[in-house]
């Protein structure tokens, strides 16, 4: 069978995927590919925010990361590629990251230049390893590996610490060291989304679509245009979720009953349509029939 991750690879030979929600948990996940998107994104800052409820400063962990991102894998028949934050730690942890990531099924990760502790991509007060240290990271990530089809995705920071120029010069030094791909985060403008279109063309580019904030919200299509395939909407499905709890919570605190809401909330019946109610207990029927059938034949 097919690995997601050649799957994923499939997707970028033929121009895409294209916008890649991020999700949360495994039932975000399961609204993202019911939705019709052709991958996941495991989003850590959304991971730190939901697990743990705390900001995206490197609190997370990685079997915590890994852990979240093996089982909403799991949960979806989509490939799923992952953040994994600086790699927590040295060349060993790499290692042990991406072999971790392997098992779990993901088809790629994204693994960046920040010190550790890392802070959120459009946080302010970011700081940046050596060109020399990341490369590090790359070599190890490449060296650990044993699908050839994982996507390591080479993702720099330095626009804030160091400015345009010098995180364009990382980037292609990222690329000699091994990366298969590079997200350039942060990006303050269309100009500069286009300048590293133009820097690097023929490589698959990750754009990060953060509302409201530091990079500015283009159209799909004219982020493909410019050479970028992996569109992620990262906190999306998390501030959309959000928004409404946060607006449902507040009725039915005000009207203590939610008759009022029902026209904005999952029926009972669709919430189990989306986890798969029906197929399990049609295995467990068809489990329990066979092995009933069998033992009257043992009996007979």
């Amino acid at each position: 069978m097919t690995s997601r991750a050649a799957r994923f690879r499939q997707l970028l030979k033929e121009g895409g995927p294209g916008i890649v929600p991020g999700a949360t948990d495994c039932f975000t996940a399961k609204l993202i590919e019911a939705a019709g998107f052709p991958a996941v994104y495991v989003t850590g800052g959304g991971a730190s925010n939901t697990l743990l409820g705390v900001p995206d400063v490197g609190i997370v962990t990685l079997n915590e990361l890994a852990s979240q991102a093996e089982r909403i894998s799991d949960a979806v028949s989509v490939p799923v590629i992952s953040d994994v934050d600086t790699g927590f730690g040295g060349i060993a942890n790499v290692k042990r990251a991406i072999r971790m990531y392997e098992r779990a099924g993901i088809a790629g990760f994204h693994i960046e230049d920040q010190v550790f502790p890392k802070r959120c991509g459009h946080f302010e007060g970011k700081q940046v390893v050596s060109t020399e240290e990341m490369c590090y990271r790359i070599q190890a990530a490449t060296d650990a590996r044993t699908n050839d089809d994982f996507l390591i995705i080479a993702r720099t920071d330095a626009r804030a610490a160091e400015g345009v120029d010098a995180a364009i010069e990382r980037c292609h030094r990222y690329m000699e060291a091994g990366a298969d791909s590079i997200f350039f985060e942060q990006a303050q403008s269309r100009e500069e989304l286009e300048r590293v279109g133009r820097e690097f063309k023929g490589v698959p580019l990750v754009a990060n679509m953060i509302e409201r904030s530091k990079t500015p919200i283009l159209p799909e299509d004219d982020l493909k245009a410019m050479g970028f395939n992996i569109i992620l909407y990262a906190n999306a499905a998390l501030y959309l979720g959000a928004f409404a709890i946060k607006a449902g919570l507040k009725q039915l605190r005000e009207e203590g009953h939610t008759k009022n809401m029902q026209d904005r909330m999952l029926s009972f019946q669709e919430r189990q349509e989306l986890v798969g109610l029906a197929k399990v207990d049609a295995a467990e029927k068809e489990l329990v029939a066979r092995v009933k059938g069998r033992l009257a034949k043992q009996r007979g």
